[in-house]
């Protein structure tokens, strides 16, 4: 059931959503988005857009930085607060480079000032999914291989710890305490539940858990 969901969760088209006042603007990007077949949906404020839109969908966020009851900024500060990574682009009619250092250092993919060229803003679009479907990617191994350390005993977690630091068998006997043969039957169920067909492979692994 679990990869049936992965999979359906891969195949999910990415959706750009547009969120500004400018009524000429969001039907102007819905045409773009159309021509050069790009899922969108267009909201006029930031509240219908967070009430409505599904923030956990992989795609990204175009922003206009100055809207009437909530800016841009509030909108990608809610977005943080949800615990949602949708990539954000700012649009704006204004160069304010407080407020631009402000959205990047907040995890803004780009920053776009009015008037600006349809190749311009695609290739930002382009570059949000990417970096929106990598991360989705990352995410998910991550979970896969904590899922399978989750999956060990205590006493196997010791071993493979102990395993991908370098120790041999007899060593990680006498850390934990245990025969070598008891070692060497808890690391042949550790190499089993994880996956692994090799050593090298479960310190991958092992490294991954680590790092992210």
């Amino acid at each position: 059931m679990q990869s049936s969901e992965n999979h359906l969760e891969r195949t999910v088209e990415p959706i750009v959503y547009v969120v500004d006042d400018d009524e000429e603007m969001r039907e102007a990007l819905l045409d773009l988005f159309l021509l050069t077949k790009k899922r969108a949906s267009a909201f006029s404020n930031g509240i219908d857009f967070l009430n409505t839109a599904d923030t956990d969908a992989p795609g990204c966020v175009v922003v206009d930085l100055r809207m009437p009851g909530g800016t841009g900024l509030d909108v990608q500060n809610q977005l943080i607060s949800l615990g949602s990574r949708l990539p954000v682009i700012f649009l704006t009619a204004f160069a304010d480079i407080s407020t631009s250092v402000k959205a990047m250092k907040a995890g803004a993919v780009d920053f776009i000032t009015k008037p600006f060229s349809n190749q311009d803003l695609l290739e930002a679009i382009d570059h949000a999914i990417y970096l929106d479907c990598e991360r989705r990617k990352v995410d998910a191994e991550f979970d896969r291989i904590s899922a399978l350390v989750n999956a060990l005993t205590p006493r196997e977690r010791e071993v493979m710890f102990a395993v991908v630091s370098g120790l041999m068998n007899k060593q990680v006997a006498y850390q934990l305490g245990i025969s070598e043969m008891t070692v060497k039957l808890h690391r042949m169920s550790v190499m089993r539940k994880m996956q692994s067909r090799s050593l090298a492979d479960l310190v991958r692994k092992v490294e991954y858990i680590q790092r992210s």
